[in-house]
């Protein structure tokens, strides 16, 4: 089984709500170009002052993210996790934004967790360990 995930079942969001999540799929693009330190650095900044997301919350912006860009529907993990990261906080909420690797075969994956648990992510993802977590704060 694939890590990438396919289109949204939940469909576009609605037009009112489309526009933030365009925002942060570009801005989630411009983030992914820079070194792992400084990703972490910045989206520990911006989780700053948001509440933990809900499992409900946080499905809700990846579907959003993955029904608006092909991009993040496909392989580009680490673009959706952040783009839901940062559409989750928009909201006003943080989920707990990972990345990890495997080792056989290796692959590296990005995700996002929330109520303890990844959201919309295949159960291949307990073989990854985690390397970088951003975390909402308590």
């Amino acid at each position: 089984m694939s890590l990438h995930t396919h289109a949204s079942r939940a469909g576009r969001p609605p037009w009112h709500r489309r526009p933030a999540a365009l925002a942060a799929i570009g801005a989630a693009r411009l983030i992914e170009r820079m070194p792992p330190a400084r990703i972490r650095r910045l989206l520990l900044r911006l989780r700053g002052g948001a509440r933990p997301a809900t499992a409900d919350e946080a499905l809700a912006a990846r579907q959003a993210v993955v029904a608006l860009s092909m991009r993040c529907a496909g392989q580009g993990c680490l673009q959706r996790s952040i783009a839901a990261a940062l559409l989750c906080r928009s909201r006003g909420t943080w989920p707990t934004w990972r990345t990890g690797v495997r080792t056989e075969p290796f692959r590296a994956h990005a995700w996002i967790e929330a109520d303890g648990a990844p959201v919309d992510e295949p159960a291949e993802l307990a073989h990854f360990h985690p390397l970088m977590t951003v975390a909402p704060r308590h």
